[in-house]
């Protein structure tokens, strides 16, 4: 440069091309403690101070690339950042300007998870006075998970074999990805406008602590929380826990179990309702031979001739116990007739032995049911049941791509 002053905005200017022109300043990765921090909520951007036992630097992270770091900065935390370095012309200090920013030692799922666990657990979201029971016979679930993974098809076959009386209302969305968040609580919300829902179940299978993310977030957690009834969650297996686990009403250790605690099974209770018929008859039975046994005690104790009135009077008043008992007895029995032959006519409506009766067979192969001639070639061994028996058979000719008359 020659001697012929310059302004003091053009010295920074280019001191600031020299800085900027350097390719080891360009992308560096720096580690060190965190001071200072400010988020200016206006602007989105952070600004802080990174510095060690010997030195500092000033630090700006720009919103576009605060919004993917995974958890909240805090004074005296350690952490790595990758940006550049360049010189703020206004006040002649040099700076970095920081694009991604690390925990360092642990990762930012944990951290980020450990954060909303304590804000929410603080904001009493956990508290076990916030939970809710189950209702005991829901007549319609609302399930919320993936569309295509295992969970959705166990979660559907263990409800209706335990309690296919209940309706099933399928809400499918993404569990992993960007859009997972904002699709679970959209879903959520349209569920909460339906007044006949009795429970929600939502999770998904397990998978890495990446995968299983986006039950972490405190916005789908929060979404949870505002739930008008009941809310299972089912996320990951036995030893994964979530954010939603904690503040759903009921934690499930796989989305099976869920289904399992969610309805009662049909058969239990046909044997519990037949059970307590039979106690109750047992019961009428037993005080009305008590009562028999108590008006001939009396008897005995006087003589006929003596004691005739009394014993007509008493005769009177056991027959009308008698009658009372019997009239009393009979009721109940109609009435648990009646509930039992209501149970017994839906159960029966679902079996397969009723559609085989009308002429139709189960066709099963290796233990697993045929429900297509896609599944089949010439020379498989069948076995077809039938309502009264099965038969053994082997394929001849196979014929697909048009319908076959029955």
């Amino acid at each position: 440069m020659s001697n012929k002053p310059i302004t003091v905005r053009q010295l920074n200017m280019y001191v600031k091309s020299l800085i900027e022109s350097d390719t080891k300043l360009s992308y560096i990765t720096v580690t060190g403690e965190i001071s200072n921090f400010k988020d200016h909520y206006s602007s989105g951007h952070w600004y802080f101070t990174l510095k060690d036992n010997d030195a500092s630097v000033r630090c700006i992270l720009f919103k576009a690339s605060a919004s993917r770091v995974k958890f909240t900065p805090k004074d005296g935390m350690s952490v790595t950042v990758k940006g550049r370095v360049s010189l703020y012309e206004k006040d002649g200090q040099y700076q970095f300007y920081a694009d991604d920013m690390y925990i360092c030692g642990e990762g930012d799922i944990a951290v980020s998870f450990k954060q909303v666990k304590e804000k929410l657990e603080g904001e009493g979201l956990f508290s076990a006075e916030s939970k809710r029971s189950l209702k005991k016979f829901p007549k319609k679930i609302a399930v919320i998970t993936s569309s295509n993974g295992a969970a959705v098809e166990d979660i559907k076959r263990i409800l209706a074999r335990r309690y296919p009386v209940c309706k099933i209302i399928m809400c499918p969305v993404s569990v992993q990805g960007d859009t997972a968040v904002k699709e679970m609580t959209d879903t959520l919300d349209r569920v909460y406008t339906l007044s006949d829902i009795d429970t929600v179940i939502i999770g998904r299978g397990g998978g890495s602590a990446e995968d299983l993310n986006a039950f972490n977030s405190e916005i789908l957690a929060r979404k949870i929380y505002e739930s008008p009834v009941p809310v299972i969650s089912a996320v990951g297996h036995e030893t994964d826990f979530t954010i939603c686990d904690f503040v759903a009403d009921v934690r499930a250790s796989t989305p099976s179990a869920a289904a399992e605690m969610a309805v009662p099974d049909i058969i239990e209770l046909y044997s519990e309702i037949s059970n307590i018929k039979s106690s109750f008859i047992g019961r009428l039975r037993a005080k009305y031979e008590n009562a028999k046994l108590k008006f001939e005690s009396y008897i005995s104790l006087f003589s006929p001739k003596n004691l005739q009135f009394t014993v007509d009077s008493k005769q009177i008043t056991l027959d009308k116990i008698t009658n009372e008992i019997s009239d009393l007895m009979q009721n109940k029995v109609n009435l648990f007739s009646s509930d039992l032959s209501s149970v017994i006519t839906k159960i029966d409506a679902l079996s397969p032995l009723k559609t085989m009766s009308r002429g139709y067979t189960a066709v099963q192969s290796n233990g697993k049911i045929i429900k297509s001639v896609e599944q089949i070639t010439k020379g498989d061994k069948l076995k077809l049941t039938f309502a009264d028996g099965y038969a053994d058979c082997t394929v001849e000719k196979v014929v697909k791509g048009r319908k076959v008359n029955v």
